[in-house]
């Protein structure tokens, strides 16, 4: 009688190796996204800096830091 717990396993890594299968994403729209972030954030003085967070989108990666800001009217 065959055991199905192993056969069940299998699958599953099968299933989760072909999901990675993929590969790393396309550089075309990230790169673009970036330098168009790049681009606004220095037209207002800043310079962009990592976040912390890791998730492939560039506007959620990166912070337009502006040297000087406040939110007080000068």
């Amino acid at each position: 009688m065959p055991r199905p717990v192993p056969t069940i396993a299998l699958a599953a890594a099968a299933a989760a190796l072909a999901a990675c299968a993929n590969g790393p994403p396309r550089a075309g729209p990230t790169a673009t996204e970036l330098e168009e972030l790049q681009a606004a954030c220095e037209a207002r003085g800043g310079v962009l800096v990592p976040s912390g967070a890791s998730t492939g989108r560039p506007a959620l990666d990166e912070v337009c830091k502006i040297p000087d800001a406040s939110r007080l009217p000068r």
